[in-house]
Order: C-alpha cells, then sequence, then structure tokens
C-alpha cells in the first residue's frame, strides 16, 4: 500500500484529497504492463479508468468501420490520461482506441473509484474536466491538421516535433509508425521521405530517419 501512494503522489490532485480518499484511490489502483502494440482501451469495452503513464508512450486514435486509423494525440512519461475514464462523465460522449506504442507500465485508477473521487472532492473533478479539455484542444489540432494541412506538412511539422521531443536530429522510428502518427498510408509516407531525402532535409536510414535541414522543414510547415 505504501508503494503504491507513493506511486499516487505524482498525480496533480492527490494532496488536495482526504486521508480517507487517499486510501480509497489506493486500494482501487494497480500496476498495469501492455507490451507493444497491444490494446490500452477501445470503444464499447470496459471502462479503464484513469490512467498515468509510469513507462512507455500511448497513442490515442479512431478507427473507422473500413479500418482507417485517425492519430489524435500521445501521451508519455507522467501523462494523465483521463478520457480512458469518460464513462464516469455524463456530458462526454467521445470514445477512443488506445494501444501501446512501446511496452508500458500504467498506473490505473479504476473507474468506480475516479467516479466517487469526483463527485466528492472539487478539486479531483475539475483536474479531470481540465484535463479532458485539454485532451480535446489535442484532438482539435489533429484534426485541423488532418483538414486543412497536405501530407509533407504533416510529416515536417511531425518530425520537427519528434526530433524535439527525443533531444536528437535522429528519429528512431519505422515508415509505418510515421504513417500511423501523422494519419496517411505506408506508401504515401515512403514516397514523400524519399522526396524530402532527395530535397537534402532528412536521410533515411532502416529504422530511422535524421533531420538535416531543419530550416528548409520549418519552411514546410508554413
Amino acid at each position: 500500500m505504501e508503494e503504491r501512494i507513493a506511486q499516487l503522489r505524482q498525480l496533480p490532485f492527490w494532496d488536495d484529497l482526504t486521508t480517507e480518499q487517499q486510501e480509497d484511490i489506493a486500494r482501487g489502483a494497480a500496476i498495469q504492463q501492455f507490451p507493444a502494440g497491444s490494446m490500452v482501451h477501445s470503444c464499447g469495452g470496459e471502462c479503464l479508468g484513469l490512467f498515468l503513464v509510469q513507462k512507455g508512450r500511448v497513442r490515442a486514435y479512431l478507427l473507422s468501420e473500413e479500418g482507417r486509423e485517425v492519430t489524435l494525440f500521445q501521451m508519455g512519461e507522467g501523462d494523465v490520461c483521463t478520457l480512458s475514464a469518460s464513462c464516469v462523465m455524463d456530458p462526454i460522449a467521445f470514445d477512443t482506441q488506445m494501444t501501446a506504442q512501446e511496452d508500458c507500465r500504467l498506473l490505473v485508477v479504476n473507474s468506480g473509484v475516479v467516479r466517487r473521487i469526483m463527485e466528492e472532492n472539487i478539486y479531483a473533478r475539475c483536474f479531470i474536466y481540465e484535463m479532458t479539455t485539454r485532451r480535446f484542444t489535442d484532438v482539435m489540432q489533429s484534426m485541423q491538421q488532418l483538414l486543412f494541412l497536405g501530407v509533407d506538412q504533416r510529416l515536417a511539422v511531425f518530425l520537427l516535433r519528434a526530433s524535439e521531443e527525443a533531444g536528437s536530429p535522429e528519429i528512431k522510428i519505422t515508415h509505418e509508425q510515421i504513417a500511423q502518427q501523422i494519419s496517411s498510408a505506408r506508401e504515401v509516407v515512403a514516397r514523400m521521405l524519399k522526396r524530402f531525402s532527395n530535397q537534402g532535409l532528412v536521410e533515411v536510414r532502416r529504422g530511422s530517419v535524421r533531420l538535416l535541414d531543419k530550416g528548409g522543414l520549418e519552411a514546410l510547415t508554413q
């Protein structure tokens, strides 16, 4: 229990909970492991609850009946996901698929506990709705890119952002993974990367992409 409480202290609203509420969350929390590529949360499935990413990355996306995926946002270490607990928020009628991009370790608070805490504690309730609003902002930004930017622009935006997050000009990623992130087809990504390579913007290697001309990529995003 003490170890679990120590992990739960990472939740931003933890210090605003009563002792009883903290103990309630601790009893309803558990560490769950998800190997890369596995489903974390799906539409129509059991309501997962709120989770904190302790290790790895999780991708949230929409899946059409035809099997087309549209990436909405990603979550990394330290991020809290509230949309996976949307079943306890009555005004929210929005659901997503979520998969582990890497081997993940998540600290999950089950939905029943989340509902009780939201009803009892205004700080927790405000945080959860605030985080949900932020995720909707991420969703809107993703949809704006998909609707109003060409594939070359979306690819340039993604490469620049991924390089910044990695702290390196070289990004360890496959064509398939890039295609998932920018909601395009693998063949289109391969063709666009070849064009970028011919223009001297990037160097494409097996399983990685190295940025050679960030200024040129930034010009494409304008």
